[in-house]
C-alpha cells in the first residue's frame, strides 16, 4: 500500500488560491492512478479531480472544472491540485488516493492519505 500526505491547506479568502501537494512514498508511484476528493460536514466524499499514471489524461468535477487544475510529478512523487477563484463552497476536507484505475468513485481507491482542511471566507 502506497503511503499518501497532503499538505497545503489553509484558510483563504473567496477569490483567492491554493496549492495542495500529497507526497507518496515508495517506488512505484507511477504505476497508480490518482485523485483528488472532498468532504464537507454532513456530505458524502465526492470527487474533485483526477490524474492518469503518465499523467496524459485528466478529469475533473463540473463544479471545480476550469477552476481546478490537477497535475503530477512522477519523479518527486508527488500529484498537485492547483486551486484557483475559490469560492466558500469549496470549503471541505481533502483527500488524495491512489488505485489501479482513476474513477470517480471513493470505493475504487486503496490508498487515502490523512486529508487537509480547505476553508474559503467570504
Amino acid at each position: 500500500q502506497v503511503q499518501l500526505v497532503e499538505s497545503g491547506g489553509g484558510l483563504v479568502q473567496a477569490g483567492g488560491s491554493l496549492r495542495l501537494s500529497c507526497a507518496a512514498s515508495g517506488r512505484t508511484f507511477s504505476t497508480y492512478g490518482m485523485a483528488w476528493f472532498r468532504q464537507a460536514p454532513g456530505k458524502d466524499r465526492e470527487f474533485v479531480a483526477g490524474i492518469t499514471k503518465s499523467g496524459a489524461n485528466t478529469g475533473y468535477a463540473d463544479s471545480v472544472k476550469g477552476r481546478f487544475t490537477i497535475s503530477r510529478d512522477n519523479a518527486k512523487n508527488t500529484v498537485y491540485l492547483q486551486m484557483n477563484s475559490l469560492k466558500p463552497e469549496d470549503t471541505a476536507v481533502y483527500y488524495c488516493a491512489a488505485g489501479q484505475i482513476v474513477t470517480s468513485r471513493p470505493l475504487d481507491f486503496g490508498s487515502w492519505g490523512q486529508g487537509t482542511q480547505v476553508t474559503v471566507s467570504s
